[in-house]
């Protein structure tokens, strides 16, 4: 089977898979062009960088180029990045999304003073944007993801002690406007003026541009210090915290899973689901089977016993392989709108005796296929076959 040259494209300039030489390439091959882009913005900040203008131009115009083209390639593949969707929502979608605005801030700036020249210096400003892609080389390896996977799960714990030194600012900017207004009007003028010299108080230590004078302006002074020290702390321990707590589960993941050979699988549940509003110490479980882990929207919960379920959360549950079984390899494939399947019923293809369709999963449904069921585009196909199948992913089971 052929893969259609969108789908190829899409997954060229995805995150390259261990098998996939050509998109790892890419994805080396764009670190690159983002790296050379910004040290020719940089260098050419310098005085020394006069005499290579027109070769940090060039690199310029061409890099930017390159980031035009890719950009176009993401537009014109999104509707596989967004399965879901409508070809002209994925499009939007993607050009809505935070990679998207990125990806278009990156090249657009360059190539507007060339129809609006009188913009020049404004849209030069935005060139700035660029250096944002380093969040998309930032996907590309996990030990950086380790970061937005903290401040997600401590989101709560960090919002409430940013609530905390706000409040402490304005306490403090009241404080010392009381105190020192008197003495130094042109200094702290008004409640907002004392903005300034709390933040630098409880931040740092001072920037020395204004201070207390007064005796009791002095004495708060050293007490909101005191507290900036522990309200700058909070935060900080709850990250390092964060950092690990994930180190720590994910080396115990992988120790487990290297020790005992556990295999994981997913499982949602939706409305009507029988396991819905029931404690995972009441959960039927066959032996050998454990609950490992509770997705609940953006939280990740280790499971306790008196945890209910709710709708829509997706349990991971592990269990351990027998090492003594003789493997068995299922493929996974999905079709596509031009697939050859699409349309057909399975007891019309030209298969082989020996390929066995298990099963069927249609927007979300499990089906368990028969001879009459007909394949519709998106489908994904569970069969087991000792025929290289092109386009399939290898399941081990």
């Amino acid at each position: 089977m052929k893969v259609p040259t969108k789908r190829r494209v899409f997954e060229i300039i995805q995150i390259g898979r261990d098998q996939d030489r050509a998109s790892i390439a890419f994805d080396f091959f764009i670190a690159f062009i983002v790296f050379l882009n910004l040290f020719v913005t940089l260098f050419e900040t310098f005085d020394q960088s006069l005499p290579y203008m027109p070769l940090l131009r060039g690199l310029e115009l061409v890099t930017s180029a390159i980031f035009g083209v890719e950009y176009l390639l993401r537009i014109w593949t999104a509707e596989y990045l967004y399965p879901k969707k409508s070809r002209l929502g994925a499009k939007v979608a993607f050009a809505c999304s935070f990679f998207g605005i990125i990806d278009l801030l990156s090249f657009l700036p360059f190539f507007l003073p060339v129809v609006f020249p009188m913009g020049i210096v404004t849209f030069r400003m935005f060139r700035v944007v660029r250096i944002f892609r380093l969040f998309r080389i930032n996907t590309y390896y996990d030990a950086f993801n380790v970061i937005t996977d903290v401040l997600r799960d401590k989101r709560d714990q960090i919002f409430s002690s940013v609530c905390i030194l706000l409040i402490l600012i304005i306490a403090a900017s009241l404080f010392m406007y009381s105190l020192e207004h008197n003495v130094q009007p042109d200094k702290f003028q008004n409640a907002f003026s004392g903005v300034w010299w709390a933040v630098s108080t409880l931040l740092t230590v001072g920037y020395g541009d204004i201070y207390p004078v007064t005796n009791a302006g002095q004495i708060v002074g050293i007490i909101i210090a005191f507290l900036g020290v522990g309200t700058v702390a909070i935060p900080t321990g709850i990250i390092s915290a964060g950092f690990v707590e994930q180190y720590t589960r994910l080396k115990t993941m992988n120790d487990y899973s290297g020790e005992t050979n556990i295999r994981f699988i997913t499982l949602a549940i939706g409305e009507g689901h029988p396991w819905e509003q029931m404690k995972v110490q009441d959960l039927p479980l066959p032996p050998g089977l454990i609950l490992a882990v509770i997705s609940r929207g953006r939280k990740t919960i280790v499971p306790r016993g008196d945890i209910c379920l709710e709708v829509g959360d997706r349990l991971v549950f592990g269990a351990e392989g027998f090492r003594d079984e003789v493997g068995i390899t299922l493929k996974e494939l999905n079709l596509w709108d031009r697939h050859p399947w699409v349309g057909r019923a399975i007891r019309d293809l030209n298969i082989s005796r020996q390929t066995l369709i298990v099963m069927v999963r249609r927007e979300g449904r499990i089906i368990i296929p028969n001879g009459s069921l007909v394949f519709h585009a998106g489908d994904e196909v569970v069969l087991y076959t000792k025929r290289d199948v092109r386009d399939s992913v290898a399941i081990e089971v």
